[in-house]
């Protein structure tokens, strides 16, 4: 293989075990050889020479097998498509109780090199119990100042910013913000960069938030929004917390007898599949998944190699996604100058 290459035996070992150490042109020359000749290195062999088990552990979040969360398994792919790269495997767990045990329980085995999370929550016990053990770890979302900043995310306030700069520059002087029930950090963060940059701009907002879930909460929702859309003052825009949402947004509009995208600009946040199945389309703000997946694996390898690395977190842009659900038409423009 070596020979076929044009390098030395420690070049393709580098190549294998240790890419970062060869230049791009000769490691693509030793990849491309690599493939050609179909060989498949032996995981024990390695696993034995460098002390690495070339295996990274993910914590699965939590989640309902029936109604599966779409970015998370969008996040997933994308995560074992930037290991596969670089080396390396990812090994799915899950914590039935006690989600400190579960690490424990894997690192105590010695079947991962390191560990990645997501969904972190405010005082996250897994981020606490990575820290404590001085295990190399990377998470999707942002970690608490105290704890280590080995975090990649998306910049859910930058996103919506644009959202807001976006309505505006259209002509939108009264626009609404449904916020989901769910108060976690990143949705948060969404309901802030929205309104307070709507207000900066000079809008008007009106805070609607989801009920509760239980009992007929959707139809309370509907009900809420149809009462604004059409009083006094009544938004032209209604943006929310995420895509789910706006399927609510699109039943309340035409429950006013008004039309998505005609006379109302509907914008939502994720940019799920349903998005393309709504009639119109719906805007949202999509989240860079891949981007996300290589940055935490290539910041993890470097925890693992014990190379230095950023003394901060790592925010990346989302991408607005205009839709026919964002686009006013003229006549809509002036129906809505009458009806506020």
């Amino acid at each position: 293989m070596a020979r076929v290459a044009g390098v030395s035996r420690q070049t393709v070992s580098n190549a294998l075990n240790a890419p970062q150490r060869v230049r791009a042109e000769t490691l693509s020359r030793v990849i491309a050889v690599i493939e050609s000749l179909g060989y498949i290195p032996d995981q024990s062999a390695r696993s034995l020479k460098t002390g690495l088990r070339y295996t990274i552990g993910y914590m699965a979040p939590d989640d309902d097998p029936l109604n599966p969360n779409p970015v998370m398994g969008g996040f997933l792919t994308a995560l074992c498509d930037a290991a596969a790269v670089a080396g390396y495997r990812i090994l799915l767990f899950r914590p039935t109780n006690d989600q400190k045990r579960a690490i424990d329980t894997l690192a105590a085995a010695r079947q991962v090199d390191g560990f990645i999370i997501s969904d972190i929550l405010a005082n996250d016990v897994r981020v606490e119990r990575l820290a404590e053990l001085g295990l190399p770890f990377m998470t999707f979302g942002r970690t608490e100042p105290e704890m280590p900043q080995h975090w990649v995310d998306v910049d859910n306030t930058s996103g919506m910013q644009e959202v807001a700069r976006a309505l505006a520059a259209q002509g939108h002087r009264n626009v609404a913000y449904v916020y989901p029930n769910t108060p976690t950090p990143w949705l948060l963060k969404r309901a802030e960069g929205f309104t307070d940059a709507a207000r900066e701009l000079s809008m008007s907002v009106t805070e609607i938030h989801e009920p509760p879930s239980h009992g007929n909460h959707k139809d309370e929702l509907i009900e809420r929004l149809c009462a604004k859309l059409q009083g006094p003052n009544a938004p032209t825009a209604v943006v929310t917390g995420n895509d789910v949402l706006s399927v609510s947004v699109y039943d309340a509009v035409r429950a006013a007898g008004l039309r998505v995208g005609a006379d109302v600009s509907v914008v939502g946040f994720s940019d799920l599949p349903l998005c393309q199945f709504l009639t119109p389309q719906l805007a949202s703000v999509r989240m860079p998944l891949t981007a996300i997946a290589e940055k935490i694996v290539e910041l993890l390898l470097e925890q693992i190699r014990k190379q230095p690395g950023p003394s901060e977190g790592t925010y990346l842009q989302p991408e607005f996604i205009v839709r026919d659900s964002f686009q006013l038409t003229q006549e809509a423009h002036s129906n809505n100058a009458s009806r506020a």
